[in-house]
């Protein structure tokens, strides 16, 4: 039995995180809710021992009857990987650049259960097979680099379960995963805990995945538990005001933008045509070649919302990198307002596209303060001589403070770094805005405030929306109309609520079904 107990934690004299009393049974899947900075993850990185130099935790996290905060590192470090293993949330930075995914996953059983290289080898190989990745396309020597973030995620996740440790603390680990795939490694998750008997700690925004898979649920606002108790009856009582806050915001719809009559497409995909060569299987064996995008075609008009879904690896990535003219097709073309696109396309053309990246932190140098980084598109069009009072109006559009100029990037939350990259795809007044999973890490308020501030701008600028999402409630909730795409084509599209409502092809009926629900009120 592991169990936290009037767990405190402070940080250079401030507390953080409150008399956190947590029971996390074996056989069962606790799960952690609240907004980004309640103090989730750093009760989680408290008990196995993790903390950022500079913070203290005081009470117990007991394990077989020792309390943890005893242990000196190296007694913590015999119990992680062997008793408790952790799932991050970007597996970009849980994962060694250097290391191939094979090597990887066996550093733990070589470590932990002994194994010498050939065996933990394949055993890894079992464990990446469970995840849904398959020897024939994922072979063990491929590189974090090689992967999509869906599939560098798995790669973590086979990491943490490798040596089938009793507690497995989960920290969004499937925020970066299509409905499908989360599925998936929502039901081995499951499967482990019942197999196995391991005790899963569950953190996470999405209060549906909650419903679906835990068995208790703990909410915590700013350091400390405020709810607790079984899943369904605290979803159903939702006796806090907090919890009640919660559940508002993840069903928020943002208001409609007024209906416009069709016009000339912006945008215009015809045929799209992208390969690259894969690794090879064996020495002197010829390089496949993955399609990564096969013949896709597609419009978008002047001040639409169009929403293009998909599993992880189908090319939506692959399709958008060609539309910001970042690579070059191989067939096929690509014409915005006319204009062929690709990487010669000149700077104006340029500068009527711009992107809004998941990771925010990822996309900005962190050494910038946020005027020049807001600023950072002016190369395109050459920087005004009133530059900083068009920061200030970019970052006033996106409800940001014009103290927040001097400052950088990692002195503010994820929700405000996101709309520090809006406010700089927005300043240059781009036609076409690409947003590839820009709200998917964000929690249920900090993402509703965003849904709202996208469907206000594009009311005010008539602006045309590329929403690429694995999130179907967001889709549904912001796109005028949808594209499927599966193994680099467009095999289903039209108005949102008819394809997510009536899918016709099975792979939309595949991502509907798989898609979490979130109970009624």
């Amino acid at each position: 039995m592991i169990a936290l107990r009037d767990l405190s934690i402070t940080i250079a004299g401030r507390r953080v995180v409150s008399d956190v009393t947590l029971p996390l049974a074996p056989g069962q899947v606790t799960a952690l809710v609240g907004e980004s900075g309640s103090g989730k993850s750093m009760t989680a990185l408290a008990a196995i021992g993790l903390l950022p130099e500079g913070a203290h935790a005081s009470g117990r996290v007991d394990l077989d009857g020792r309390n943890l905060l005893d242990l000196p590192e190296r007694g913590m470090d015999a119990l992680r990987g062997r008793r408790m293993g952790m799932i991050f949330q970007e597996p970009m930075t849980a994962l060694n650049p250097l290391m191939t995914i094979g090597d990887q996953v066996a550093e733990g059983l070589r470590r932990h259960r002994g194994l010498g290289r050939a065996q933990a080898l394949a055993r890894a190989r079992e464990r990446l097979d469970r995840v849904g990745l398959p020897a024939a396309r994922f072979p063990l020597g491929l590189y974090p680099h090689q992967l999509s973030g869906g599939q560098r995620q798995r790669v973590a996740i086979a990491m943490a379960i490798a040596a089938a440790p009793d507690l497995l603390i989960a920290d969004e680990p499937t925020t970066a995963l299509d409905v499908t795939t989360q599925a998936q490694i929502l039901d081995l998750l499951r499967g482990l805990v019942r197999d196995e008997g391991m005790a899963l700690w569950l953190i996470t925004h999405d209060l549906a995945v909650v419903s679906g898979v835990a068995d208790h649920v703990a909410v915590m606002q700013q350091g400390r538990i405020v709810e607790a108790g079984p899943t369904a009856q605290v979803f159903r009582a939702q006796a806090h005001p907090y919890t009640r806050a919660l559940f508002a915001a993840a069903r928020h719809v943002p208001p409609a933008s007024p209906a416009r009559a069709p016009g000339p497409p912006l945008l215009r995909v015809a045929e799209a045509l992208r390969e690259y060569r894969l690794p090879r299987p064996a020495p002197f064996a010829r390089r496949p070649v993955l399609r990564a995008v096969d013949g896709v075609s597609l419009t978008i008009a002047e001040g639409e919302s169009v929403g293009l879904v998909g599993e992880s690896g189908c090319g939506k990535s692959t399709l958008a990198r060609a539309i910001l003219g970042l690579d070059a097709l191989q067939g096929g073309a690509i014409r915005l307002d006319g204009a062929g696109v690709g990487p010669r396309m000149p700077k104006d053309q340029r500068a009527q596209v711009q992107a809004v990246f998941q990771d925010p932190f990822a996309s900005f140098d962190p050494r910038w303060r946020v005027d020049r980084l807001v600023a950072e598109p002016f190369h395109l069009t050459g920087r005004p001589a009133d530059w900083r009072d068009r920061v200030a109006e970019a970052l006033a559009e996106v409800e940001i403070g014009t103290e927040a100029m001097s400052r950088h990037i990692h002195e503010f939350s994820g929700g405000q770094r996101q709309r520090i990259a809006i406010a700089r795809a927005l300043i240059i007044r781009p036609r076409l805005i690409l947003l590839d999973e820009a709200v998917s890490a964000l929690d249920v308020q900090v993402r509703a405030r965003v849904l709202d501030l996208l469907a206000r701008l594009r009311r005010q600028h008539g602006l045309a929306w590329l929403f690429i999402s694995h999130d179907l409630s967001v889709v549904r909730a912001i796109t005028d109309r949808v594209l499927v795409m599966d193994a680099g084509r467009i095999v289903e599209e039209g108005p949102t609520g008819r394809i997510l409502s009536q899918p016709l092809h099975p792979v939309t009926r595949r991502l509907v079904a798989a898609a979490p629900i979130l109970p009624p009120a």
